[in-house]
């Protein structure tokens, strides 16, 4: 394996997400073989008392020169192979595609979601989601307010996405490196060439041995509280649970934090069979996933990859999930858990009674497959040698 200079690009959000804690662990890995150097960018340039005004943000998200003279900096400094590049909005801009063009150096794209080709990154409005973004129709996204919940900032980024399309700068990207083999196909249909995309499933690094699992009867939700990850549709499924079972429904567990963590208190004060852990991390954390019965995804949106099914598996749990996006190459349906249609209702409540239904011995079975697909398919050397290839493909083209 070839020691490369690796330019690492990254605007960070205003929060900490799942995005930047993937991004966190690629850097990880990638520095035990690579000398990889981070451009540092981050949306909170914008909120100090010296930051750009409205407008100047608004140009600045379309083309900013300031980052791009940064990486052009950067790259002469420290003379990168190449660029890795993940989200780059809205500080870094479409600008560092142009500089890489300037300065000839190939970059190497990573696709955590739809971003490239949406404004919101997921192509979910009003409840649905949808595929005119990928061929450059982005109006519904915009009348939505689907960037930051303003019409106009869409309308901005919008603009920024078009023109980025039709600059020709995309063609410094020597490889598209998408989470799912899903993401890697809609990225084909929007146009990318074949040849240049690539799927590269996150690694995981599993505990040695998964705690002794209890079964507290629980179901467990680990995540961001937005709609995108059906909150609202598993508030309804246990509604319609606890209506129809009465005491013998059991009860739902759901840890995180988010735009729709008003709906779910509400829902655990009017539902006795819900309760809202909040925002979890460590042991708190570690006692939920290692006593729930099962993890559930629920996601309407289509799911780039849902790496709390590792999680779940890494405890030798069975999953219940949306059969959404690259969800379906996670979950195996009555093997690892069970998956039903997104925003399915029926289908959800269906899952969870079969779980009920089954002896103890087949849901830990069930967790157990889990575990054996994970560390067959999603090991840090399979990924390092997945990624060599891509690296030499792209490199190739230079």
């Amino acid at each position: 394996m070839d020691r490369r200079r690796i330019l690492k690009i990254f605007n960070r959000y205003l929060h900490f997400g799942g995005e930047e804690s993937s991004v966190q662990k690629i850097h990880r890995l990638l520095e035990q073989d690579h000398e990889v150097t981070p451009l540092p960018l981050d949306s909170r340039e914008w909120t100090v008392e010296n930051a750009p005004g409205i407008v100047g943000q608004a140009w600045r998200t379309i083309y900013n020169p300031d980052s791009r003279r940064r990486l052009e900096d950067a790259i002469a400094k420290h003379r990168p192979d190449f660029l890795l590049m993940h989200n780059i909005y809205p500080v870094g801009s479409p600008s560092l595609y142009h500089a890489a063009v300037r300065m000839k150096v190939p970059v190497i794209q990573f696709a955590h979601n739809y971003r490239p080709f949406s404004v919101g990154g997921t192509l979910f409005v009003d409840g649905h989601t949808i595929e005119e973004p990928l061929h450059g129709n982005y109006w519904r996204e915009i009348r939505r307010g689907a960037w930051q919940d303003s019409v106009l900032k869409s309308a901005v980024f919008a603009l920024a996405l078009k023109l980025l399309h039709r600059s020709g700068w995309l063609d410094s990207v020597r490889a598209w490196v998408c989470v799912s083999e899903f993401v890697r196909d809609k990225f084909i249909k929007a146009g990318l060439p074949r040849e240049r995309v690539h799927a590269l499933r996150h690694a995981w690094e599993p505990m040695t041995e998964p705690p002794p699992a209890e079964d507290g009867g629980y179901y467990l939700f680990l995540g961001r509280l937005v709609d995108v990850k059906g909150v609202a549709m598993l508030l309804q499924t246990w509604d319609r649970m606890s209506a129809e079972l009465g005491e013998k429904t059991p009860e739902l567990r759901i840890a995180g934090e988010g735009a729709l963590e008003g709906l779910v208190r509400d829902a655990a004060l009017l539902n006795p069979h819900v309760r809202f852990l909040g925002m979890i991390s460590g042991d708190a954390k570690h006692e939920a996933l290692r006593c729930c019965r099962a993890v559930m995804i629920p996601s309407v949106w289509w799911e780039p990859l849902g790496l709390v099914a590792c999680e779940a598996y890494d405890y030798g749990k069975p999953v219940i999930a949306a059969a959404s996006g690259g969800i379906t190459e996670t979950v195996q349906d009555g093997i690892t858990g069970f998956l039903h249609l997104p925003g399915d209702v029926n289908g959800l409540m269906g899952d969870v009674v079969a779980m009920e239904g089954l002896p103890a011995a087949s849901r830990t079975m069930m967790g157990l497959a889990g575990r054996k697909w994970l560390l067959e398919n999603t090991s840090v050397e399979q990924w390092k040698r997945r990624f060599e290839d891509i690296v030499y493909s792209a490199l190739k083209q230079s």
